[in-house]
């Protein structure tokens, strides 16, 4: 299969590029529109960014077409899992046990070690600002000694305490959630608490309040269905397409896809080709007896992945629509997760929570983390909501540029690290 992208100041002549280059078969998988902000407004124009694909075979695929394509979808799954496994051991923290040995204290050890080394940039940054406030105030007071500020009486955890604040607010974490951070954490620091120590305990809750993630799992009872749900231009398509690789070719899930998103032919198109790369089934349902038809006509499949359209958390008749689809399939057999945008606002966000949280329990996806420098808003929805986080992605690739959310890792970013 060949993916391009091609940008162009119209969708059409965009389009037009894709047919010259691949073809008239070629398939539009993604458009996106991009305009220029800030100054660049004046000397750019706007312009549309369409990604497009065409198999590079023959259109009928032999059995050895068919392998040599899961096989190497596979080795590329296998090498991201590996790697994500590598990650993952490098930031566990292991949790504390009732009898100590000496391989738990070697353990815990390395694990303090390996924490202090992930924030020792944003240690040495703060220890530098508190040595430069320290030295501008007292020279405040040499030249006035009659005048002192209240930061003159700011002992150093307090400046530590303040600036870790200013970063994680930087971050765009919502300032009554680092508050209620920093104030647990106030209550346990002591005269004697070393900087390094408070960055650790800061770090360790962060960790705590983005909780433990909840993957996609298969069941060996009964098949489960998946909905995908969110706003318009998240990316749950994609997401999709990625998750189903995942449990096709990793777990040796029989896996079955389902669409309702009949708003626009480009999603339907493109979940066709990544299950016809896959050979996955695909059902397009347009209503609620459709939907109940093509669960039964999956009730051998271990799980089942439904895309619905991305609808305005404006329009309670849209998202009414999406509930009773969702309601077709009984509780204990379906989950639910919301795709939600990391580059999306704050405030949007709690209203689109809001107005989703009417289907029920649901689970939390966040995509487009290549797009911002700033990802509070992971901890923020998590912090507001209490419900569980699944994945995070960070590209178009498929099946790669997804992975489960690594709480290690957020907290290591919200502090200033890498």
């Amino acid at each position: 299969m060949v993916i391009r992208k091609f940008q162009a100041e119209t969708e059409e002549a965009a389009i037009l590029q894709a047919k010259e280059e691949l073809g008239k078969d070629a398939i539009v998988m993604n458009i996106k529109f991009e305009k220029p902000r800030g100054l660049r407004k004046f000397f750019r124009k706007p312009s549309v960014e369409i990604t497009a694909a065409i198999d590079d075979e023959p259109s009928v695929n032999t059995g050895e077409d068919m392998l040599s394509k899961m096989q190497k979808i596979q080795k590329n799954l296998e090498a991201a899992k590996k790697k994500q496994e590598q990650e993952q051991k490098k930031d566990i923290i292991p949790e504390k046990e009732p009898e100590k040995t000496q391989k738990d204290d070697l353990e815990k050890s390395a694990s303090t070690i390996a924490i202090e080394n992930r924030l020792d940039n944003l240690q040495q940054m703060l220890e530098k600002q508190m040595e430069t406030e320290d030295k501008n105030r007292k020279e405040t007071i040499d030249e006035d000694n009659s005048e002192k500020t209240e930061k003159s009486d700011e002992t150093k955890t307090d400046a530590c305490i303040r600036l870790v604040r200013e970063k994680l607010i930087g971050n765009e974490v919502e300032e009554k959630f680092a508050d209620v951070i920093l104030g647990e954490i106030k209550k346990t620091i002591k005269k004697d608490t070393t900087i390094d120590q408070i960055l650790s305990s800061i770090y360790q809750k962060i960790v705590l309040k983005l909780g433990q993630t909840k993957e996609i799992e298969v069941s060996e009872e009964q098949p489960k269905y998946v909905f995908f749900i969110g706003p318009t231009g998240v990316g749950k398509t994609t997401t999709i397409a990625k998750i189903a690789s995942n449990l096709k070719i990793q777990k040796k899930a029989k896996v079955g896809l389902i669409t309702s998103d009949t708003y626009r032919i480009a999603a339907v198109e493109q979940l066709r080709t990544y299950a016809n790369i896959l050979g996955i089934p695909l059902k397009v349902v347009y209503s609620e007896e459709e939907m109940a038809e093509a669960k039964e006509e999956y009730k051998d499949y271990d799980i089942v992945l439904i895309d619905t359209a991305g609808r305005s958390h404006k329009n309670a008749e849209q998202t009414e629509d999406i509930e009773h689809l969702v309601k077709v399939v009984p509780e204990e057999e379906r989950d639910v997760y919301l795709v939600l945008s990391t580059t999306t606002k704050y405030r949007d966000l709690v209203k689109i929570t809001e107005t989703y949280s009417k289907l029920g329990k649901y689970n939390l996806i966040f995509t487009k983390l290549d797009e911002t420098c700033c990802i509070g808003n992971i901890l923020n929805i998590k912090m507001l909501t209490g419900v569980a986080l699944s994945y995070s992605t960070s590209g178009q690739n498929v099946p790669d540029d997804i992975e489960k959310i690594n709480a290690q890792k957020i907290a290591k970013q919200l502090l200033g690290g890498q």
